[in-house]
């Protein structure tokens, strides 16, 4: 793929003097994030010089019409530019990082298991997308979450059947593109199988090239077929593919698997260089030589970056670029890919325009009848809201979140805060609640008075939320135990598994508490 200027550029300078136009190109493959909700100056200097795009994260969102208007600066500055975004549509929300997201999230969707149904989801999201100025979703996740200890996929993932994930994921894909917003399906070859988080260290997946083809594979091939725009890397090592660098530095895992078995043909998206299973100790800056080497055509740089970060980036390819270690024909292929996609999109855009009754990112109450449905509820369960529909002492486990979901509001909490006066957010908040985090002492949930209605995410996958929840059942007559996250198989600490802690299941869960049934 060319684009005159861009691959077909002809430097001029001196060898070791990097043109104007090289850097250019170099610019036009990253996207970083950056600190507030106005375009900082030394930004909007970047972009008019090139720079690929932003990364808008829920630290720079106050509102939609404020983001309106910072999307609006950000083309002003280069029409051509990536705005992306992480908005799965569930528990990682940048839209409504404040309040916590109006829709169902993967793992409810994949139980529902209605793919007409996931793809009018997705193209709800991308409608508000489009009016938010948000041209590229870093989603869907399409990992299979074969582990259910996974600390960062879990519910992000559709489910653990590699046919039910490809088939969800293929609609999503459909739906949020119809709305003019590209997809990146994520984290290719798979980050389903770990039980470490690539944000905090390098996770290892120890799977062969056939296992891989049964199962993490089919979801990308599904998402291809459908005509994914984009798709992103993991910073995971499969040593049965490449024992020395992770999918995000390793031509086999991009150029071999993606690229010609897969076929895909367009951008290749590398997940966050910031994180510790990317930069590690090697840095940011050789962590974007080594992706763009590998056949990464656009990097996603982090969250707060600054002007000093994005040229020491820059001026480290400049030197692979120089020394021979980058060939500058891969600069020219990635800059190439970006700036076609983001011209085809301006085109769909033009061609497309936003319906006025689009949805505008309200609660829908057949969401909520929907969500409700997916419920895993036990025998015990069923009987405790039978038996308990007044007042309960309420505990709330607070985990720390993964650094995806970040601190949005979640749950039933979410939803009270957002709207108390809904139909039982009022009476939930009114139940004397005891807040129970790692480090405080486990008398402190034996104050709850029975009956006791503990509410967490991935109670299994903590200790001290095990050790709490068992006391409670030990020394109170009537403990009912819901798990928001992922729960285990055997869901030994999920009465109640909701598979989700979007606002919008948090309100399911209330209304499911408060009809007794």
């Amino acid at each position: 793929m060319s684009r005159p200027g861009i691959a077909e550029h002809q430097d001029t300078t001196e060898p070791g003097e990097a043109s104007a136009g090289l850097r250019r190109r170099i610019a036009a493959t990253l996207v970083p994030g950056f600190v507030g909700t106005t375009l900082p100056d030394w930004l909007a200097a970047r972009l008019r010089a090139g720079l690929g795009g932003v990364c808008v994260f829920g630290q720079n969102v106050a509102s939609v019409e404020q983001l309106r208007a910072l999307t609006d600066a950000i083309y002003a500055a280069n029409p051509d530019a990536v705005v992306a975004i992480d908005e799965e549509g569930g528990d990682v929300t940048r839209l409504y990082y404040e309040t916590g997201s109006p829709y169902p999230g993967n793992a409810v969707l994949g139980r529902l298991g209605n793919p007409g149904y996931t793809e009018q989801v997705a193209r709800r999201v991308g409608w508000e997308l489009r009016r938010a100025g948000c041209n590229l979703d870093f989603a869907p996740d399409v990992d299979i979450n074969s582990n259910p200890d996974n600390p960062v996929i879990g519910v992000r993932s559709f489910g653990s059947s590699p046919e039910l994930v490809a088939e969800q994921s293929a609609a999503w894909t459909r739906g949020l593109q119809s709305a003019g917003v590209a997809v990146c399906a994520k984290h290719f070859p798979g980050h389903g199988d770990t039980a470490q988080d690539s944000h905090l260290v390098l996770p290892e997946v120890d799977l062969d090239v056939d296992q891989l083809r049964e199962r993490e594979l089919l979801p990308f091939r599904a998402v291809i077929e459908a005509g994914a725009r984009t798709i992103m890397t993991s910073h995971i090592l499969l040593p049965q593919l490449d024992a020395e660098r992770p999918a995000t530095f390793s031509p086999t895992i991009i150029e071999g698997l993606l690229r010609r078995e897969l076929g895909f043909q367009g951008v290749v998206v590398s997940d966050a260089l910031d994180m510790k299973g990317a930069s590690g100790d090697r840095g940011i800056p050789e962590a974007a030589v080594l992706a763009l080497a590998a056949g990464c055509d656009l990097l996603c740089i982090g969250t707060e970056n600054t002007d000093d970060q994005l040229a020491e980036i820059e001026n480290a390819i400049v030197a692979a670029v120089e020394s021979g270690r980058l060939p500058e024909a891969r600069v020219d292929e990635a800059a190439a890919r970006v700036l076609a996609l983001t011209a085809e999109l301006r085109a769909e855009q033009a061609a497309v325009p936003i319906p006025a009754d689009a949805p505008a990112g309200r609660l829908d109450p057949t969401d909520v009848v929907v969500a409700i449905s997916t419920f895993d509820i036990s025998e015990h369960a069923a009987e405790w809201m039978r038996a308990h529909r007044g007042p309960c002492s309420v505990v709330r486990i607070d985990t720390v979140a993964n650094i995806a979901v970040g601190v949005s509001p979640w749950g039933p909490f979410a939803e009270v805060a957002a709207d108390p006066d809904s139909a039982f957010a009022a009476a939930f908040a009114a139940n004397p609640t005891v807040v129970f985090t790692e480090g405080d002492h486990p008398e402190l949930v034996l104050a709850a008075q029975s009956p006791v209605l503990v509410i967490g995410k991935d109670n299994h996958r903590h200790a001290f939320a095990r050790e709490a929840i068992d006391r409670l059942r030990a020394e109170r007559d009537s403990v009912l135990v819901v798990d928001m996250g992922w729960p285990s198989d055997d869901r030994a600490y999920a009465d109640i598994a909701t598979f989700g802690a979007s606002r919008l299941v948090g309100r399911a869960l209330l209304d499911l508490l408060g009809s007794g049934s």
